[in-house]
């Protein structure tokens, strides 16, 4: 009998998906379900599975979505994502005072924001709690997970890690939105491996 999974686990597993790091926070540690012989923590599927079905329905529901990835990694997801779902995004540098100061030209109010990577978007992760915006992120055994409302166990930082994290989501939330069929593909959130040869 084959697992209640969201996609077969050999998808899962030829993402990386559940490849963590060597270094592990107190945080993290109910999401790890063993550490390999070289030292790296491997996540467990099923309740990454869970958490992206509970995310998806969980995101579903907010008005304006405000997607962040500092990491060129998770640029093309990211921007597919939010072509998908009609939300707002910010990839690369987060400027401050973009969820805190009105009078800043590009301030945005969203109801919900789902983060890359806490680390690395530490300034949007400060300005969310400040502004008391509820966080979704994706996060790696090497995070924190203070002020961050809802955690998706994942690799966070492998290219096809991020791109079937973002494909997953999208599924989802379309799905409870009653959208019936669901044709994107996930090598576009992944992007070419050379870009260049495509134009």
């Amino acid at each position: 009998m084959t697992e209640d999974l969201l996609v077969p686990k050999q998808d899962y597993l030829s993402a990386g998906i559940h490849i963590g790091m060597k270094s592990r926070t107190a945080d993290m540690k109910k999401f790890i379900y063993k550490v390999r012989e070289d030292g790296l923590a491997v996540l467990d599927l099923k309740i990454l599975d869970e958490r992206v079905m509970t995310a998806g329905k969980f995101l579903s529901n907010a008005k304006k979505i405000l997607v962040v990835g500092r990491k060129l990694n998770s640029h093309t997801p990211i921007k597919k994502f939010c072509e998908i779902i009609g939300c707002d995004y910010i990839i690369g540098r987060f400027m401050p005072g973009t969820l805190t100061n009105p009078s800043y030209k590009k301030f945005v109010e969203p109801n919900i924001v789902l983060l890359a990577d806490p680390l690395s978007d530490y300034q949007s992760l400060k300005e969310a709690v400040d502004s008391r915006i509820p966080i979704v992120a994706l996060c790696d055994t090497f995070n924190e997970t203070r002020n961050i409302d809802f955690v998706i166990p994942c690799n966070n930082k492998g290219k096809k890690s991020l791109g079937l994290v973002y494909w997953l989501l999208a599924r989802e939330m379309l799905k409870n939105r009653g959208e019936k069929e669901f044709t994107h593909k996930l090598e576009d959130f992944v992007g070419a491996e050379s870009e260049e040869e495509e134009k």
